[in-house]
């Protein structure tokens, strides 16, 4: 049956128009690395290709896709009532959740991941070093599972979650951080900016995350585990009305 809901989700996320222009934002920093090269500035290419995937994959590409997956995989269900098909059938709630975590964490990957090696790739010379390109790839995948699993928690919490997961993406994380830098600790960017430090391993001055890599790590999974905690005790506590 987990194998069922997992199928069922990825087809039902893959087949919305919604990912189509999620799809389509994924494109523009690969359209942006295209430019850069086609112009030959005068900079130094890792350094530009580290604020590109800084400023506007996980700052940006990266929340956005999640909000949009994580709060929708379960919530529009459960708005509707055609999750009531789901919950009444004889299976401990976490066998549904978990599929549909994984699902949208797979479709936000598979999303998110090819344009940032591509990016990556196109805005570095035959010359550079590719370690900034593996370590936002590696940072990306715990980055969007941990992103997943509070949109997730979210959706299971409010049914205004696309609006509390945009205004923690662009006021918390967007401005918040920015003006105080120890909130930095609460932020699931900058954990992912330090997982990528930690695997590009690459100079200060091409990129220099504010979060220690074991904080990192360790901050980001407990954030990923305390998320899956808790929507599994909201998931078993919620009683889904009838579909109209």
């Amino acid at each position: 049956m987990t194998g069922f809901i997992f199928g069922l989700t990825l087809r039902q996320l893959v087949g919305r128009k919604s990912t189509l222009l999620l799809a389509a934002l994924c494109c523009i920093p690969v359209l942006l690395a295209i430019v850069f090269r086609l112009s030959d500035p005068n900079v130094d290419n890792e350094e530009w290709v580290a604020s590109l995937l800084v400023g506007l994959v996980v700052t940006i590409v990266l929340p956005l896709v999640t909000v949009l997956l994580g709060t929708s995989v379960l919530g529009d269900e459960l708005e509707d009532g055609t999750a009531i098909y789901l919950m009444t059938k004889p299976l401990p709630r976490w066998q549904i959740l978990l599929p549909k975590l994984a699902a949208s964490w797979l479709v936000s990957v598979a999303l998110v991941l090819p344009a940032t090696v591509a990016a990556g790739l196109i805005g570095l010379e035959d010359g550079d070093s590719r370690r900034i390109v593996t370590g936002f790839a590696v940072a990306l995948w715990f980055g969007a599972l941990a992103y997943i699993s509070v949109f997730v928690l979210l959706s299971l919490m409010t049914n205004r979650a696309l609006i509390a997961g945009l205004i923690y993406v662009f006021v918390w994380e967007g401005a918040i951080t920015s003006i105080f830098a120890g909130t930095r600790y609460l932020s699931i960017r900058h954990y992912t900016l330090g997982i990528a430090g930690a695997v590009a391993d690459v100079a200060p001055s091409v990129f220099d995350p504010y979060v220690a890599a074991t904080t990192a790590f360790v901050l980001m999974g407990s954030v990923t585990v305390t998320a899956c905690w808790f929507a599994n005790v909201r998931l078993r506590a919620l009683e889904v009305r009838e579909p109209h």
